[in-house]
């Protein structure tokens, strides 16, 4: 993502305080999604941007909102959890433009500050915004561009009622840009009411798993896991980030590593906020070597270096398998994801190869046999099961 010279962002018509912005902070050469959104956003175009997780979306969208924003406009942002909106704030702060984080577990009072001195962008969770404009803090007439990160979670049936009344508080000229990794037909088909005749940029096919990820899939019987997670952690010695189903499982799967002497973390829904970020501080800054977490934490870490995923629970959908294996192999590193699949999750599995249109390869290491899946002979994949 940095190189040597300024070229790149230089062509793509950014103005050149920003420039000067970007080399400083060692920006000096655009990713593809940058160079290919960047430009119709500056033309004010809606844009829709979908590419593989750690391809730098975020100044794809975040470089033409610094460059356009008038004095009395607003930018506002929504992502899908408060980790994501934390790490959208620290890349616009880079940028030098002034903020307010509207976020979940946070106290109210020091929003409202941030909010009272005119910021540039508002990045927020939906639930939060929402109770901020309930409360009257928060005005959203001024808003003149409008982001929805990780697009195809933000307009889950889950988030869409919010999203809904969010969009009809800003203005219909707005701009509007919906990124994300993958975008599933349905939630596609719910994107085109947010915007007018988006622009779409498509830097690989949705669903494309990073080619820096190595995959593999262990088959277990259920009883087994645990066992088989003990036994990775004890090998891979690097940084390892492990997702399960559930806030139940997270914890339960944090004690065990513990108990086996290895760093760890939590991250889920039970934990407050300033348990949640001081667990992801640890983890990036190598306190904890092990983070276990819920799928909140499959969008929204950016930690360099995440040496191995492991799924211990395979996804509730198969687009979350990209997001979850894309917290590896990020910024042209090398990175592993190891899935563990019991013999009756062949449906699952299938359907995450017919997504990222690849078949998992199996491990030595699995101790049971699961029926080879068909190859992958289309790009859908089923709705997120409820």
């Amino acid at each position: 993502m940095s190189i040597t010279n300024t070229t790149g962002f230089a062509s793509l018509g950014l103005p050149s305080s920003l420039l000067r912005q970007l080399e400083s902070a060692g920006f000096v050469q655009p990713t593809p999604i940058q160079a290919e959104a960047i430009p119709p956003g500056m033309d004010g175009k809606d844009v829709l941007g979908i590419a593989q997780t750690g391809t730098g979306k975020t100044l794809a969208f975040g470089l033409p909102m610094a460059a356009r924003l008038k004095s009395h406009q607003v930018g506002l942002v929504l992502a899908p959890t408060r980790e994501l909106a934390q790490q959208i704030q620290e890349t616009f702060q880079l940028l030098r433009l002034k903020t307010a984080l509207l976020i979940g577990g946070a106290p109210m009072g020091p929003q409202n500050q941030q909010l009272r001195a005119r910021p540039q962008v508002i990045v927020a969770t939906p639930g939060r915004l929402l109770d901020h404009m309930g409360q009257g803090s928060v005005d959203l007439r001024f808003v003149t561009m409008l982001v929805l990160d990780e697009a195809d979670r933000m307009l889950d049936m889950g988030f869409a009622p919010a999203i809904q009344r969010i969009l009809a508080a800003t203005p219909r000229t707005r701009q509007t840009s919906l990124f994300s990794a993958t975008m599933p037909r349905e939630i596609e088909t719910l994107a085109r009411d947010c915007q007018r005749d988006p622009v779409r940029v498509e830097i690989e096919r949705q669903g494309t798993a990073a080619h820096t990820v190595e995959h593999e899939l262990v088959v277990v019987d259920k009883e087994e896991k645990k066992d088989m997670l003990r036994e990775l952690l004890h090998e891979n010695r690097g940084s390892v980030l492990v997702f399960s189903r559930t806030r139940h499982g997270a914890r339960s799967l944090a004690k065990a590593a513990r108990a086996h002497g290895h760093a760890v973390a939590e991250l889920h829904s039970d934990r407050t906020l300033p348990q949640r970020k001081a667990a992801l501080a640890g983890f990036k800054q190598g306190e904890y070597r092990v983070l276990v977490a819920t799928d909140i934490a499959a969008r929204g870490i950016d930690v360099k270096e995440i040496s191995l995923v492991i799924n211990y629970d395979i996804p509730q959908c198969a687009e979350d398998y990209v997001h979850r294996i894309g917290r590896t192999g990020r910024a042209g590193h090398q990175g592993r994801a190891i899935t563990l699949a019991s013999p009756d999750q062949h449906a699952d599995v299938r359907d995450i190869e017919k997504l990222i249109d690849m078949q998992l390869p199996r491990s030595p290491k699995s101790r049971i046999h699961m029926d080879t899946a068909p190859k992958p002979v289309n790009r859908t994949s089923r709705r997120r099961r409820r």
